[in-house]
């Protein structure tokens, strides 16, 4: 008995050793300065309780970021959802008919997935450049009006969610495709004898309920993504023009790596852990009873 005990706790002490200190503590180390004003370098730091939180939620520039990565994710979340969803069931349609411009567009849409996305940010600056970009020349040759997508502040909070829908698209779809790949065929041929052989009435009746727990996988993926949004914000506006695109990720980087306020930093990431916890609660509490097919 307890020369068992011994060979479990030598297989899982490594790894449980591992993840205490790698993840854990530093976690506990993060909640902790979260409620001082310690700043990189400093020799101490003094107890200021909830002085950062205050700051965050008091302060302009604060509710900025915040308000900035909800529209964001209200934008993207469903945007990227939605559009993976319905190219993943053409895909999965066209499989069967025509599998090599399947596969090939599977490809396609899954290049922004694997290319580097900081290369990904530049490329679309020189697309959307406002004298120079491919987009503002194809508006002007059917004669609409150029526009500042990157330096208007009511429009780049808007193209940088279309950017991040470009880039959540193609990952969603390969799971929805999954999705789709586990659903028995027996389930249509049943449907089909109750009068449901095609179009939406086959999607809704079979297809949406068994892609239940794929749909929510994809939509805890997409938030968190979508909340942690940093590299193109950071490569093609840093939080400009203005604060129009600062989010919180941006803010937690400029506080804590430009400005050197860890105290504060460490407010503002205990704050989006504690977002994005309650959010993924929140999916499973509201979506997770009808994600199985009953």
């Amino acid at each position: 008995m307890i020369r068992a005990a011994l060979t479990d706790l030598l297989l899982v002490g490594p790894a449980a050793l591992a993840v205490v200190l790698f993840i854990f503590l530093p976690v506990g180390v993060v909640f902790g300065l979260a409620f001082t004003d310690y700043q990189v370098g400093a020799a101490q730091a003094d107890w200021v309780g909830g002085a950062n939180f205050a700051q965050l939620f008091g302060s302009r520039l604060g509710r900025n970021a915040l308000l900035n990565t909800l529209t964001y994710a209200a934008i993207v979340i469903p945007g990227s959802v939605g559009l993976g969803l319905l190219v993943a069931l053409g895909l999965h349609g066209m499989a069967t008919r025509l599998p090599r411009l399947s596969a090939l567009l599977r490809a396609v849409y899954f290049l922004p997935v694997a290319a580097t996305l900081v290369a990904m940010a530049v490329s679309w600056q020189m697309l959307l450049h406002p004298s120079l970009g491919l987009a503002n020349t194809w508006l002007q040759a059917l004669n609409l009006p150029g526009q500042q997508w990157l330096s208007d502040r009511g429009l780049v909070l808007y193209t940088l969610a279309g950017i991040g829908i470009w880039q959540s698209t193609g990952y969603n779809m390969v799971l929805f495709l999954a999705g789709l790949a586990a659903i028995p065929s027996t389930l249509y041929d049943a449907a089909a004898v109750d009068g449901a052989d095609r179009g939406w009435t086959r999607f809704w009746s079979v297809t949406w309920p068994m892609l239940g727990p794929t749909t929510l996988f994809v939509m805890i993926v997409t938030a968190a993504s979508a909340f942690r949004v940093f590299e193109t914000v950071a490569t093609m506006t840093a939080g400009g023009p203005a604060f129009a695109s600062d989010t919180i990720v941006y803010a937690l980087y400029r506080e804590g790596f430009v400005y050197f306020k860890a105290g504060y930093a460490a407010a503002i990431t205990v704050v989006f852990f504690l977002a994005l916890l309650a959010l993924t609660a929140l999916q499973m509490l509201l979506v997770e009873r009808r994600v199985h097919y009953r």
